[in-house]
Formats: C-alpha cells, sequence, structure tokens
C-alpha cells in the first residue's frame, strides 16, 4: 500500500525503513524482507526509482543508443550515413522514462511487499524517523524494528561561480526538451564526456572546459588520449586546464528540466593562467556529485557525514548504502551492496549465516562516448600501489581479428594488468568501438581467479629491413613490467598450475605478409624471400632485444590485422 496519510497505530512500526527509494533502496527492502514476514517502508520524495530510472542511467543511454548506430553508419562503406532527427531521440528518451511518471515503480515496489511513504524522511531518534508531509499533510512517525536503512543517493556539486548562473546538471542533460545552439559543459568527467556526446550529436556547438589534462583522469593514461580525440572528433571544442573563475547571465532563473534557464551566459574563463570570455547559450556543470546526507538527521543520532562515508563507527541498527555511502557512485554497484547489506539484516532477523562476501569486488564501469570506455578491476598504477607485482600488455583494436572488422578506421586500445604472482588478471581497460562487449569476460577471469594464457618472455616477432617492403617490420607490443628477468618459467618447465598439461602455452610463431595473405614462417627463418641479409638484420635483432629484456605476448598475433585472404 502507498502509505501517503496516516496509517493505524501498528503502520507506524516496520522491521526495516529505508530512506530513498531509487534502484537501490528498493532493492535493499526487497532483500531484508523477501520470503519472511518482515516488513519494508520505502520513504521518498520524488519519483520512486530515482535518479538511474529517470536522469541518469535510462534516459542517458535511450538518448545514445540511436545516436550510436548513426555514428557507426558514417564509418562503414556502402551504407548512407543516416541523419538524426533531434525530436526523435528525444521523444523515445520520454517512453524510457515513462514520461517522469512512477506508476509502474510504485506497482513493482508495493508487488515486492514493501510499503511506499510519500514525503521527506529524516532520522529524530534510535531507529525512529520523521516524515515531512506531502503535500502539507502534518509530518509523520515511522519506527524501525530492526534497521534504518540510508540510500539517499547524491547531489551535483556545484562550484561557487557558476552558482547563481541558474546552470543545468545532469537532470537538464538527459532531460533536455530546448537543444541550445551553444552550450558550455564545465567538467571533464564522465557525466560531462557522455553529455557532449549526445547533446553535440543533437545539433548544439559544445565547448568542454576541463580543469584536468585530460578527460575522465582518473581510468589511468591508456584511457586518456581516445576521449578528447573523440570529443573533438565530433566537433566538441575541448580545452584542457581551464577553470571558470565568473560570470554573468541576465534573467537567469529555473525554467523547467532540460529548457534554456534564461538568457546568454557569459564566462569568465582561465586557461593556463591567461583570462578569455566564453558565451553561451546554456552552462552545464558536470563537476562531481556528493553524497546527500545533509537532510537526514544524522546530528540527531551523534553521527556526521564522515562517519558515514568514512568508515567511521555507526550504530549496528543504522546502513547505508549507493551513492549516500560514498562508495562506488554507479547503480549496478549500489544494488550489489544493496543485496548484500538486505541479506545481513534477514540473517540477523532470522538467525541464519549471511552469505560470504569476497574482500575484493571489481567494479566494472563503461563510459559510452565514441569511442567507448570500458574497464574493470584496478589500472596499472592502483595495482603497483596495492603492493601487487605487475606486468602489463596492450595492443591496439585494429590488432585483432574480433574488433578490427568493426569500423574501417578502428582506433582504440587494449590492456591488461596482470599479477605476476598469481598470473591471474587485476584489471582490463578497452578503449574502442563497442568496447563493452568485451567487459563481461574480463570481468569473469578477475572474479574467478582464472589463469591467463599469458607468459614473459623475449619477443620473437621478425623485424625485417625497411627496405624489404614487407608490413612485418612492427614489434609485439614490449611489456611495462619489472626490469628484472621474468620468474615465469618457459614451456619446458614444470606447468604452473598442477598436473602435467601444457596445452595453456601458445608458441609464438612469426608472421609474414605476401601480398594480403598472412603466412606464418619458421622461428628464425626471415620474412621474405627478398630480403637477402634478412636472417644476419633478424639475429642482430634478436640480440638487441634479448638486451633490452622480456616482453609479454599475449594470444593474439602481434602485427595489425589487414583485410584480405588468408
Amino acid at each position: 500500500m502507498t502509505a501517503d496519510a496516516p496509517a493505524p497505530d501498528a503502520a507506524t512500526s516496520f522491521d526495516v525503513i529505508v530512506l530513498g527509494g531509487g534502484a537501490v533502496g528498493e532493492n535493499v527492502a526487497q532483500y531484508a524482507t523477501e520470503g519472511t514476514d518482515l516488513t519494508a517502508a520505502i520513504v521518498e520524495g520524488e519519483p520512486l526509482g530515482g535518479e538511474c530510472s529517470y536522469y541518469a542511467c535510462m534516459p542517458s543511454k535511450a538518448l545514445a543508443a540511436p545516436l550510436a548506430v548513426a555514428d557507426a553508419a558514417a564509418h562503414l562503406p556502402g551504407i548512407t550515413t543516416p541523419e538524426v532527427d533531434a525530436e526523435a531521440p528525444l521523444a523515445r528518451r520520454d517512453t524510457w522514462v515513462s514520461h517522469y511518471s512512477d506508476e509502474g515503480q510504485v506497482s513493482w515496489a508495493e508487488g515486492g511487499g514493501a510499503h511506499v511513504v510519500r514525503g521527506h524522511g529524516r532520522l529524530v531518534g534510535e531507529r525512529e524517523v520523521e516524515v515531512s508531509g506531502a503535500d502539507g499533510r502534518a509530518p509523520r512517525r515511522l519506527v524501525a524494528e530492526r534497521a534504518v536503512v540510508l540510500a539517499t543517493g547524491s547531489v551535483p556539486r556545484i562550484p561557487a561561480e557558476p552558482r547563481d548562473l541558474a546552470p543545468w546538471t545532469s537532470h537538464d542533460a538527459t532531460g533536455v526538451v530546448e537543444v541550445p545552439d551553444e552550450l558550455v559543459i564545465v567538467g571533464g568527467g564522465v557525466v560531462a564526456v557522455e553529455a557532449a556526446t549526445w547533446m553535440a550529436a543533437l545539433g548544439s556547438r559544445v565547448t568542454m572546459l576541463a580543469r584536468g589534462d585530460a578527460l575522465a583522469a582518473r581510468n589511468g593514461a591508456v584511457r586518456r588520449p581516445p576521449r578528447a580525440r573523440g570529443a573533438r572528433g565530433l566537433g566538441v571544442d575541448v580545452r584542457l586546464g581551464a577553470s571558470v573563475v565568473g560570470g554573468v547571465r541576465e534573467g537567469a532563473r529555473e525554467t523547467g528540466l532540460g529548457r534554456v534557464h534564461g538568457g546568454r551566459v557569459r564566462l569568465e574563463v582561465e586557461p593556463d593562467g591567461r583570462r578569455d570570455t566564453l558565451e553561451a547559450d546554456e552552462v552545464l556543470v558536470a563537476t562531481g556529485r556528493r553524497p546527500r546526507l545533509d537532510d537526514v538527521g544524522l546530528e540527531s543520532v551523534g553521527l556526521s557525514p564522515e562517519d558515514v562515508t568514512g568508515g567511521g563507527t555507526s550504530p549496528d541498527w543504522s546502513h547505508a548504502v549507493g551513492d549516500a555511502s560514498g562508495e562506488t557512485p554507479l547503480t549496478h554497484w549500489g544494488k550489489y551492496r544493496a543485496r548484500v547489506i538486505g541479506q545481513r539484516i534477514l540473517a540477523a532477523a532470522t538467525g541464519e549465516a549471511a552469505e560470504p562476501v569476497p574482500d575484493q569486488v571489481p567494479v566494472p564501469q563503461v563510459v559510452f562516448t565514441d569511442p567507448q570506455v570500458a574497464a574493470v578491476g584496478l589500472t596499472e598504477a592502483e595495482a603497483r600501489e596495492a603492493g601487487h607485482r605487475v606486468v602489463t600488455a596492450q595492443v591496439p583494436f585494429s590488432g585483432a581479428a574480433g574488433s578490427a572488422p568493426l569500423r574501417d578506421d578502428v582506433t582504440g586500445t587494449a590492456q591488461i594488468v596482470v599479477d605476476l604472482e598469481t598470473r591471474t588478471l587485476v584489471g582490463a581497460t578497452f578503449v574502442g568501438p563497442e568496447a563493452s562487449e568485451s567487459l563481461h569476460a574480463a570481468t569473469i577471469a578477475i572474479v574467478g581467479a582464472v589463469p591467463v594464457h599469458v607468459r614473459a618472455m623475449r619477443c620473437r616477432a621478425t623485424r625485417p629491413p625497411r627496405s624489404c617492403g614487407c608490413d612485418c617490420s612492427r614489434r609485439a607490443p614490449r611489456a611495462r613490467g619489472p626490469a628484472e628477468p621474468s620468474p615465469l618459467p618457459s614451456p619446458s618447465a614444470a606447468p604452473p598450475f598442477g598436473g602435467d598439461d601444457r596445452s595453456h602455452w601458445r608458441p609464438v610463431r612469426r608472421v609474414r605478409w605476401d601480398g594480403g595473405h598472412r603466412r606464418p614462417t619458421a622461428p628464425g627463418g626471415p620474412c621474405s624471400s627478398d630480403c637477402a641479409d634478412s636472417g644476419a638484420r633478424s639475429r642482430e635483432a634478436r640480440r638487441r632485444r634479448r638486451a633490452e629484456g622480456p616482453a609479454l605476448v599475449a594470444d593474439a598475433h602481434p602485427h595489425p590485422v589487414r583485410p584480405g585472404p588468408r
């Protein structure tokens, strides 16, 4: 039942009270009570379903999908590049957000046995919640018999300089109704680069202002360059090292979701120490988000926001999940944590043992730009900082048969980070068209600690003289691992994973190109019969490579994949 009005005394007491009815809050209520007679109340003053359903995941993907299809068609021969009708993607977005109605979400929650309580909830004592009356109704009190869960989500961080300009936030970017002719995006993170992608495709002239030296720079060096290049390829003016130091706007006011909020915006920008002026029809501030904990009554139970997000001591009846916890702000991670916390609450109530939880759980994530950026686990820098002894392998997206045919001008890079001691994957990054398709396998490999079929060894790829005219002069990517000799065994050594099966070792073959055909040659042989001195040069190349140290050779051909018969 939807509890808008005061109910009988018994209805004010629940086993679990969840503050926040987003996807995470709904899930924790379900897992904490399913299969039992336990009761849960979800307190929400905004549309049930939260950010993901109306302002983030669903609308952004609904906007991005048709635009990505049009972009892919532009890179393939024999297809007339589709024209984007701006109205159609917006109408599709409206359908996927149910025209901002939460009827279906409320029906789902109530069907699962939860009570939906409309209004803003805040703690007023131990296990006590006061709900500010919706539509002017008197406040009411709820009592949690077992647990209160904070699933209040997050709010945008708006710097002081553009705060008085009535700027757009991510809500307006995904809920866009009026596409501005000129749009300035302040920020260089995931929201900023994704919004720049679809706003440019919808017809805006977009300028991005990022304070750092790369877009969405957290994800490691291998992931940085394609983002700026991809944005610029869409016509976006990317300005790195730029900060907004002031701005003015006539008639700045809230005009509605996704509508231009007043007159022209004039921003004072400092790129590299000099001051410029930039004008636009609208400004989108995408400079991050923070947990929404200011107005939930933490002080009434002696807690601070830092106690919730910083691992401080909290009462055993109090839990935080999703963005409100300060953990990775991704819906799928929040829902995973909702299951873990919900099952703990349920186990404590029933006396059953809770499911074991791994110490380390990798978080897969995708940035839906052009090219896509997909990552899971640790970057090389993070792995070394965590104490892993790692080696990396990096190959171009055009160097694998599975990804090279996706476009005739494939760009991007794939990198894996391998722990040398356990011989397992600890991180992977894919930058390229449809890179997200590779993420599931990498995630399974990390979670399952699946041994990777790679080994550190000297690269045996042939390096012919440049004058021979063949295309195999490019070497296999060299590892950026430790300089000391690799501890991994040779193929003739005892297998490292037990037993005597050495089938996981992949022999490295030389490959030469001959009229478009890719032909393997015997190790040590010349790359082309036309090279009279190729054998001597190859021996010299091998001596140089031995002096340079080990390289990592993955289960892939070291040369770019070229069209043509095999």
